[in-house]
Formats: structure tokens, C-alpha cells, sequence
């Protein structure tokens, strides 16, 4: 079998996939890597298994656009479960407590505001079984060889929790037993490090109730939204049909991430030995094009002098 390849395999870019469920953000850029022709392939803003939605491939030179891409603010649209919760408070893990017949008490009016209660600034816990690392050790590598975890809380900013649909349903244990729960639609807007599953833990413990994330889909990272997202399998056809893979260049993907600045020949000259600019009077991290749209540098600026972070075009 014959590895596909894009119409250009080597030209760098960012391309927004609609990650599918049932598949680590690993396992995406191992099939990208196949579809693109390249092993230079990696990803931002790491998706769990069960979530869906938008994960932000880079190819080639891009890579390196990937440090700019983690701290973006993110959107999700959710289910939380309420009247249940689980071990890794998401739908992946054994349930371990169940409210019964109470859940039945719990009002529209209530489960707003506790949603509400959690917007702004607040201090999160992550889940046990999240990527956060223990004395260079995964929580959940130490929680799955059976040792007691206790993270510590973070700050983290929630701008806002639209909430949707409210409904009642049940759901049956493994023992046949059919529990009431309710179910509720979100749509919540962040910070990077949010745990979308600990706010569905933290607002079925506020109701005493249990709950867990049931749903989740990932539909924006900073300027990148679902609307430009591709499936695997329709860029696996673009690449079988040669076709371009719809991935943004480097300019463009920069100009979602940061304000742009252009060079001139001569400053971009300069920039592709390292060398400073004077500065343009941008507050904070911004991209340096040339007049052709190319990706220059990131740069920041110092009193009067703007310092390259990162160089993308350097002088052979």
C-alpha cells in the first residue's frame, strides 16, 4: 500500500482538524503524518479520547507556531450528567457514586446558578486523571498505578456559561438498575488549563448531587473555529486526489494568533540574520511579515528596539 501525498507535502502550514471521537491527539497526527508525507507533524491543545472538535495540526516549520497556539482561549459545547459522578468525572471512568431519587429535586433555577457561580476568575481543581504532571509524572499514570492523588487548585478565568437544554432522563447500572439524571447543554468560552469535566464535578458536588461530563466538543481555539475545521477522512481524500489540504500558510496562521507587522526588503534582510528592528510601537508578542505575506519572525519589543523571539526565515 502507497503512502498518499498532498499536492505539496513540504509546504508549511496549520490545519485546523475536527478531531473524531474515540482517538488520542497522538493518534491524529499519526494518521496527518501519513495523509501529509511527512513525520514533522504535531498538534495543540491536547483533546481527550471522548472529545470531539477542533485540534490545531502543525506541518513542517509550522511546528514551531505551536508554542503560541497553548495559551489561546478555547470554546466548548458540552452535556454535563447530573445525579451521578465517575472516577475520572468524564464518561471514560466507572461511575462510583450515585445520588438516586434526589436528583429529582434539583431545579432548573438551581443548576443556572451554580453555573453562574463559576464564571469569572476562579480557582479550579483539575481532575486526578488529567495530563498534569507530578514531580515530572502524569496525575493519571500515578492514579492508575494505584496512587492517591491530590492536585493542587489553579487560577483560571471562565468568560462565560450559556447554558441550553435541560432534560431528565435515566440511565441503567451494570447491574440493570435504572438511575433518574439530568442531563444539561452548556456552552462554555475560557482560558487555556480550564477543566471543562471538572466544572460538571464541581457542579453536581455544589448540588450534591455527583455529576460528570458526558459530551464535550472543542469548537474554537483563539481565532480558529470549527466552521474551517476538515475530518481525517476528508483530508485523507484531498491528499489520495492530490489536491492541497486546505492548511494555512504560516502568515496566515499567524495572523489569527497575534497582531502582524510588515517589513520592509531591508528590515526583512536584517531579521533573517537575527538582528533587531526598531521598534513599531506594538504592545506585546507580534508576527513580522514580508511584503509577500511570508512569516519573518515573533518579535517583542523593548523601549525602542523590537527583538526577535523566534525566526522562521533565517539567511542561508
Amino acid at each position: 500500500m502507497t503512502t498518499a501525498q498532498p499536492a505539496d507535502p513540504a509546504q508549511p502550514g496549520l490545519i485546523v482538524v475536527d478531531k473524531p471521537q474515540g482517538i488520542t491527539s497522538h493518534g491524529v497526527v499519526s494518521r496527518m503524518r501519513r495523509i501529509c508525507g511527512t513525520r514533522k507533524v504535531g498538534h495543540g491543545g491536547t483533546l481527550d479520547p471522548m472529545a470531539t472538535g477542533v485540534l490545531i495540526v502543525a506541518v513542517g516549520k509550522a511546528t514551531k507556531l505551536l508554542t503560541y497556539v497553548s495559551g489561546l482561549d478555547k470554546s466548548y459545547a458540552a452535556t454535563i450528567r447530573l445525579g451521578l459522578s465517575t472516577v475520572t468525572d468524564d464518561a471514560e471512568g466507572a461511575y462510583d457514586g450515585w445520588c438516586g431519587d434526589a436528583v429529582n429535586e434539583t431545579t432548573d433555577e438551581a443548576i443556572q446558578a451554580g453555573l453562574a457561580a463559576m464564571v469569572g476568575e476562579i480557582d479550579q481543581v483539575p481532575s486526578s486523571v488529567s495530563a498534569v504532571k507530578i514531580d515530572g509524572k502524569r496525575a493519571y499514570k500515578r492514579v492508575r498505578d494505584g496512587e492517591e492523588v491530590e492536585l493542587k487548585a489553579r487560577r483560571i478565568t471562565i468568560a462565560s456559561i450559556e447554558v441550553g437544554n435541560i432534560w431528565k432522563t435515566t440511565v441503567a447500572d451494570g447491574d440493570g438498575d435504572v438511575w433518574p439524571v439530568i442531563d444539561v447543554n452548556v456552552e462554555v468560552s475560557c482560558s487555556s488549563g480550564t477543566y471543562i469535566r471538572a466544572i460538571a464535578r464541581d457542579l453536581g458536588a455544589a448540588l450534591g448531587v455527583g455529576g460528570h461530563l458526558a459530551v464535550l466538543r472543542r469548537t474554537r481555539i483563539g481565532g480558529f473555529g470549527i466552521e474551517v475545521a476538515a475530518t481525517l477522512e476528508a483530508l485523507a481524500e484531498r491528499s489520495e486526489a492530490g489536491e492541497p489540504l486546505g492548511a494555512l500558510t504560516m502568515g496566515e496562521a499567524a495572523a489569527r494568533l497575534m497582531p502582524v507587522r510588515t517589513a520592509t526588503e531591508a528590515e526583512a534582510k536584517a531579521l533573517s540574520y537575527g538582528k533587531p528592528l526598531k521598534a513599531a510601537g506594538i504592545e506585546g508578542r507580534y508576527a513580522v511579515l514580508n511584503e509577500a505575506g511570508d512569516l519573518l519572525a515573533v518579535m517583542t519589543e523593548q523601549g525602542d528596539t523590537a527583538k526577535p523571539e523566534t525566526v522562521f526565515a533565517a539567511a542561508s
